[in-house]
Formats: C-alpha cells, structure tokens, sequence
C-alpha cells in the first residue's frame, strides 16, 4: 500500500499502475475525487440489473396479488366491472415496484461491496488512520495475477510516493 499526499498523485499514480497491468487495486480517500475509480479500472457495475429485477418482481407480485384477490379468491361484481379490472391495482403494483426496486438496491450494494466489513487488513497499517482525515492510499492486493512483493514494492515507491506499507492479514 502507497501513500499520497494529493488527490491528483493518488489518480495518477492508479492510472500508471492500472497501466502497468495490476488489476486487482484499491484506492482509499478522505474525499471524493474525480476520476479516481476509473483510473483503478472500475467502469461498469450490475447493480442497475439487480434493481430493475427487484423492481420488476415487486411489480409483478403487487399485480399478481390483486389479481389472486379479485379474480379466483373473491370475485365481486362491482358495478358491472369485470373482475379483472386492472387500472385499480396501478397504485399498489406502483408501490411495491418501488418497494422491490429499493430493497434489491440496497441489499445488492452491500452485497456487491462486501459490506458490512468491520475488520479490513488494511487496518494493521498505523498510517492508514490518515485515510480519513488528509491522506490517499493506493493498495495492490497480493491476489493480482502481477503481483511478487519485491517487485510491487519497488514500482510504488518509483510512482513517488510519501511511503509504502505492507499490509498483513
């Protein structure tokens, strides 16, 4: 793991590395920074698919629902309506779209992020505390198809970095 000074050696220092063919990097900031998850390779994530089905399935239940009640449960003639009347379930089916589309929203984002994490490796490094107030980290985990401890070690100190740690589990 390297540590930064800037926001703008953080990002360059990922884009060199990411160009160098590490795949498997981690950057840690104390503030958003602009472009910092593309430079570490991060452009596409499936968590829209997980919200359109959650949405889609809450929608198709809330449907599906009324149309069990008012259908083959308990028909009712109600002015003359057909029983399968279906502009009265808008409203409910529009809910439970909602309801399915947020819950797989943020089930999916902690799942796909690993959350919750109350221990990370990262931790066992006394520097890292300044991740949250002033520093910027970038860390290359030892599962990089790239990655040899000597050898990573010299190519994070050659991105001019303020110091390099490793990290242990």
């Amino acid at each position: 793991m390297a540590e930064f000074e800037t926001p703008e050696a953080v990002v360059d220092a990922a884009k060199r590395t990411h160009d160098a063919g590490y795949r498997r990097i981690d950057a840690f900031s104390p503030i958003p920074v602009e472009g910092l998850a593309e430079a570490v390779g991060f452009h596409w994530t499936s968590l829209p698919i997980v919200v359109f089905i959650g949405g889609f399935l809450g929608g198709s239940t809330g449907f599906g629902m009324c149309w069990y009640a008012n259908v083959l449960s308990f028909p009712q003639n109600i002015g003359g309506k057909p029983y399968n009347s279906w502009p009265q379930w808008i409203p409910i089916t529009f809910e439970l779209t909602i309801l399915g589309a947020a819950l797989s929203a943020v089930l999916g984002m902690l799942a796909m992020n690993g959350l919750p994490t109350p221990y990370h490796p990262t931790f066992n490094v006394e520097r890292f505390a300044m991740a949250s107030s002033d520093r910027f980290f970038l860390c290359i985990k030892a599962g990089d198809k790239k990655f040899d401890l000597a050898g990573t070690r010299k190519f994070l100190e050659g991105l001019g970095a303020h110091g390099v740690f490793e990290v242990d589990d």
